[in-house]
């Protein structure tokens, strides 16, 4: 089974599979797949991207040699993180946001 974890775009969900296989294709990928949705405002999916990347940089910065290593160095690193009860700071403000995308926003006077 696989957990696909995506936002709420028309797109992703298995009625899409059916517009775009044959019915009996699209079942039998649609029977592999278990759909996870995030939040409609995306922080869930943002923090999640986030948390990735500092397993990548904490953790997956170096050559496992097998799965079994791979999960045992996972499991170490997520316990240290839990214990340190590690947080996401959000930098990025609606100000921030204004300034950097200004292209995006409206001009509002």
């Amino acid at each position: 089974m696989l957990r696909l974890v995506s936002d709420n775009l028309n797109t992703h969900t298995t009625a899409a599979l059916y517009e775009t296989f044959p019915p009996a294709e699209a079942r039998r990928i649609a029977r592999k797949l278990e759909f996870h949705y995030t939040p409609n405002h995306g922080r869930w999916l943002n923090q999640a991207e986030i948390e990735l990347s500092v397993l990548s940089g904490q953790c997956l910065d170096r050559c496992m040699g097998d799965r079994a290593t791979l999960e045992r160095e996972v499991a170490i690193w997520e316990t240290e993180r839990n214990q340190a009860r590690a947080t996401i700071v959000w930098r990025f403000t609606s100000a921030a946001a204004r300034s950097k995308l200004h292209r995006v926003y409206p001009a509002v006077s």
